[in-house]
């Protein structure tokens, strides 16, 4: 065993291997800034031997990039088109991944708006992403979404704290709507991220294509003090565009490698939740809390931000 008392840092040689990169930036106090977010591109990008790629080597396992939402940013974009946003906190972004047939994309955003009006919430608009996909491979072109972004508020007038929690029992409900309604859209219907405060920019990508992706990430008013960076490299899921990461709260590096065994415990236990901030119909809602055919990554931030 190599002697670490004299060791400055964290860092191990000795004990590198292969598995997903993460990586974090922040501004301490509180500060955003656009050049944040380039030095976590930047980051990302030097992580490359962090992540996978197919028998394509321009087709990645996954890449992405969790910011604050860039209040400004949107705000400009929707007083372009005639119409004032709400201030912030009372509005939340959702990002959507999509199919890419229209009647599809109609028919799940259907169910998905019949959600939020039963939840006492209503839609501003949508947004489309503008993409780049130069470069990318054909695996990753064949199954590419199409992505919009959603902006909605409550017709109720919350504290931006119950509004959060309020939006995730709305991205998990809408979302298992949307999948029992279309049972064929389970991989093509999927929401990054919904949330008045942070923002998730993600992709079936290799940590360099995510930059040159999505155009936004280098428009000078998106800011942020925060920036958290993922770069996958998968043991025991086949690459979708959906599992890569972050997911919303976490970017996870490494795999638990007991997938059956927590979906048993958390399908036995669905029956005793109980939460001081969730009533016992908004549970119901969000249930099942974790299902087949995702991450143990994914099971993780499932699990844990749907019970605090």
């Amino acid at each position: 065993m190599k002697d670490l008392s004299d060791q400055r840092g964290l860092y191990v040689p000795e004990m590198e291997k292969d598995s997903c990169g993460t990586g974090l930036i922040a501004q301490l106090n509180g500060t955003k800034s656009h050049q944040l977010i380039e030095d976590a591109l930047l980051m990302l990008s030097n992580m490359e031997h962090r992540g996978a790629c197919g028998c394509e080597p321009n087709t990645g396992d996954g890449a992405g990039i969790l910011i604050q939402l860039p209040d400004l940013f949107f705000r400009n974009w929707w007083n372009e088109r005639g119409i004032s946003l709400p201030d912030f906190g009372n509005y939340a972004v959702g990002f959507l991944f999509l199919p890419k047939d229209p009647v599809a994309q109609e028919a799940s955003k259907g169910v998905f708006e019949s959600c939020i009006s039963e939840m006492n919430m209503e839609v501003i608009g949508y947004r489309p992403v503008p993409t780049n996909p130069n470069g990318l491979g054909k695996s990753a072109l064949a199954v590419e979404p199409y992505m919009e972004q959603i902006f909605l508020r409550s017709k109720e007038n919350l504290e931006p704290k119950v509004f959060e929690r309020k939006l995730l029992v709305l991205r998990k409900y809408g979302t298992h709507r949307v999948h029992q309604a279309e049972p064929e859209l389970k991989d093509f219907f999927y929401l990054c991220s919904l949330s008045y405060k942070t923002i998730v920019y993600k992709g079936q990508l290799t940590t360099h294509q995510l930059s040159t992706y999505y155009p936004d990430l280098h428009n000078p008013n998106v800011i942020s003090a925060i920036a958290l960076i993922h770069s996958r490299f998968s043991t025991n899921t086949f690459p979708k565009w959906k599992l890569a990461q972050p997911f919303r709260y976490i970017a996870h590096n490494g795999e638990i490698n007991t997938i059956t065994g927590n979906l048993n415990w958390w399908k036995a236990r669905e029956s005793l939740l109980e939460s001081s901030f969730f009533s016992s119909e908004d549970l119901e809602k969000m249930l099942p809390i974790c299902y087949e055919g995702l991450s143990d990554s994914v099971h993780l931030t499932m699990s844990s931000n749907s019970c605090s």
